[in-house]
């Protein structure tokens, strides 16, 4: 039996996305997430798998604020370096667009805390894909009706 997909809703709240601040079409994106305590490890330090899909979010919310909404940008490749650790509370993600292909692109985004403090820089190659045809393999491969 074919899992049904989980709706962006339940994502963005499992990543405690707080609100998009802002997506240029110049392709810059904004976004605040509420690191909580659930998402730490010892030491109550947040989780990198967390860290990285905050920056790698902002990263693609930039290329569709460049691209459209007819894009998934899938990532090819990710780097991400802590620089401190981060803590329950406010973050803030950044991601910007470096150089922009026809289809492959190069984006780097940054993680920081409330008062600024860098915490994580990111860079990521990604491919822009067309999102009918993302949907449509999606829906292929768990059984679903559009």
């Amino acid at each position: 039996m074919a899992e049904a997909a989980v709706p962006a809703d339940v994502l963005y709240e499992t990543m405690g996305l707080e609100r998009i601040v802002s997506m240029d079409p110049a392709g810059r994106a904004v976004i605040e997430y509420k690191a909580g305590p659930h998402m730490c490890h010892s030491g109550g330090v947040v989780q990198g798998g967390f860290v990285t899909g905050w920056i790698d979010a902002a990263m693609a919310h930039a290329a569709i604020a460049l691209n459209g909404p007819d894009v998934t940008p899938m990532s090819l490749e990710l780097k991400v370096s802590f620089f401190a650790p981060t803590r329950p509370g406010p973050v803030i993600a950044e991601g910007w667009v470096v150089r922009h292909g026809r289809r492959t692109c190069f984006y780097e985004g940054e993680l920081r805390s409330a008062d600024g403090t860098v915490l994580a820089k990111a860079s990521s190659t990604i491919m822009l894909a067309d999102r009918r045809k993302v949907e449509a393999a999606a829906q292929a491969a768990t059984g679903e009706q559009a």
